[in-house]
């Protein structure tokens, strides 16, 4: 056995693919002038950052669709279930973040307890998810804004109004969103988390508005039946059908019991983004006391917000005439309160605005961490000297995310956001198990209770829900991982800082 900063662990880690960071050389490398973030954020400024990202057009669309298509009433019920799997992965993160309070998310995480390779291929996952994230939310948010515009006799031209219903264009307000997103990310995080705080403000109080209002024109009719007779799902074949199916010749269906389970499996992406708070753990003052806060904080806000907007839009119109585009607006719209319908619109254009900047948040914060640890060019992880910002960094994907969202038809590739997150789920669930078998001595703030069964249970859920998205989209994230394992044996390996302290040392 050997010691590294007064620590007991395995020399055999310090070799090849898999040598691991000890959490005291992460924490230390926080220390460094050049590559030190400022720390401002408190729990509720997590917590505000949690429910931003969140909370987007899904609140607003997919609780009418997925009752309509696949859960009736008790759709109200599927979000419960997504909202317990969700629990299962932050109790996870929230334990992890407490330990390795450092920025990268499940990246670090991994780094510390499963080894340099699979850290790499998180993080590669993570840009993945976070980037196509933040262009399809701009192409919406895009959307809102031309239909805000037409109303007012405002029209953009068409090959600025971006690619749709098979228009080729460039979409302009998509690109001009996220650079100025990337430019308030750069003046600091306190900005950007005033900006948020305004931003959460406006568009939970639409929600509850809705829930409110709408619960007044609920009829107990409605809900009969509460879980709707089982019927077959006709998915598509080939690869656009789920994977499970392809493997296990299992059939799925809409409504009845299995329903509410398949309807969980879809809604679970409308919690997308509660694990982007762990990124700002660096950036937190107390990260072993508020980031756990902030990310069990907001899922439980999140949770209840949905499940009572579900059962409001289930309440207020028959499920099975609700539409799939914009439900509850129409719902309003159907019982004749067009206003309300305005002001939902309105909340979910804002809203967005919310998500697409944490989301390069997030995913700079992600760069940040692998350029300093020279797995990227280190050029990317400098931090600006008076903001105290990974600007380098959310300045070259903020560019480049801009030109994707011109660029970026609405519907292309989303899926490989939700099998992006699901993997990062069950890394960070497996690394919890590892690093407190290597590490018992480590001190834990925040610890996942029932380990490993928790953990266990994390990663059984989430490797269902990844079997339920389309063959196609593994094929598309399996041609992506390909890619970032190219990019680390002949970049990352050979620069990374870890690996050139080793041999230096004698490790190999």
């Amino acid at each position: 056995m050997s010691t590294q900063h007064g620590t007991p662990h395995d020399s055999r880690r310090d070799r090849g693919l898999f040598r691991t960071k000890t959490v005291e050389q992460s924490i230390l490398d926080t220390e460094e002038p050049e590559h030190t973030l400022k720390k401002s954020l408190s729990a509720l400024d997590l917590t505000v950052f949690g429910v931003g990202v969140v909370i987007g057009t899904g609140i607003f669309v997919l609780t009418g669709k997925i009752a309509k298509e696949q859960a009736g009433p008790a759709v109200a019920l599927s979000f419960v279930v997504a909202g317990v799997v969700c629990a299962l992965a932050a109790l996870c993160y929230a334990e992890f973040a407490s330990t390795v309070p450092v920025a990268g998310s499940a990246y670090t995480f991994s780094y510390a307890s499963l080894g340099e390779l699979p850290a790499w291929i998180i993080g590669w996952d993570l840009i993945l998810e976070l980037a196509l994230g933040c262009a399809v939310v701009a192409v919406g948010w895009s959307g809102y804004i031309r239909e805000l515009l037409d109303g007012a006799g405002w029209h953009l031209p068409s090959g600025l109004a971006g690619t749709h219903e098979g228009h080729f264009g460039f979409d302009l307000l998509a690109c001009i969103l996220v650079l100025v997103l990337t430019a308030i990310l750069v003046f600091g995080m306190k900005l950007s988390s005033r900006v948020t705080a305004v931003v959460v403000a406006i568009k939970v109080t639409v929600v509850l508005l809705v829930i409110i209002v709408g619960a007044f024109f609920i009829s107990g009719a409605n809900y009969e039946p509460f879980v709707p007779p089982s019927e077959p799902n006709t998915a598509g074949g080939g690869l656009a059908a789920p994977l499970a199916q392809l493997m296990f010749g299992f059939a799925p269906s809409n409504f009845g019991t299995m329903g509410i389970f398949a309807a969980a499996a879809v809604v679970f992406f409308a919690f997308i983004g509660f694990d982007i708070v762990a990124t700002a753990a660096e950036e937190t003052r107390n990260p072993q006391r508020d980031v756990p806060r902030g990310i069990l904080g907001s899922l439980a806000i999140c949770t209840v917000l949905y499940v009572a907007v579900s059962v409001v839009v289930t309440g207020m119109e028959k499920y099975s005439k609700l539409s799939t585009e914009a439900p509850l607006a129409d719902a309003f719209k159907d019982l004749g309160h067009p206003f309300y319908a305005d002001v939902i619109s309105f909340g979910a254009a804002v809203g967005l605005t919310s998500v697409c900047m944490i989301l390069l948040l997030g995913q700079s914060r992600v760069f940040f961490a692998m350029s300093r640890d020279g797995l990227l060019p280190r050029v990317f992880s400098r931090a600006h000297p008076k903001y105290g910002t990974p600007y380098r960094s959310t300045i070259a994907l903020g560019v480049v995310v801009a030109v994707v969202s011109g660029f970026t038809s609405i519907d292309v590739l989303a899926e490989l956001v939700n099998i992006g997150t699901l993997f990062a789920f069950v890394v960070v669930a497996i690394g919890v198990v590892l690093l407190r078998r290597s590490r018992p001595d480590l001190p834990r703030s925040f610890r996942t209770p029932w380990v490993p069964v928790v953990p266990m249970l994390s990663v059984l859920a989430s490797l269902w829900l990844m079997l339920n998205l389309p063959a196609e989209t593994w094929v598309r994230f399996g041609i992506w991982m390909v890619a970032g394992f190219g990019i680390y044996f002949v970049y990352g390996r050979s620069h990374s800082r870890l690996g050139i302290r080793n041999r230096q040392a004698g490790k190999g």
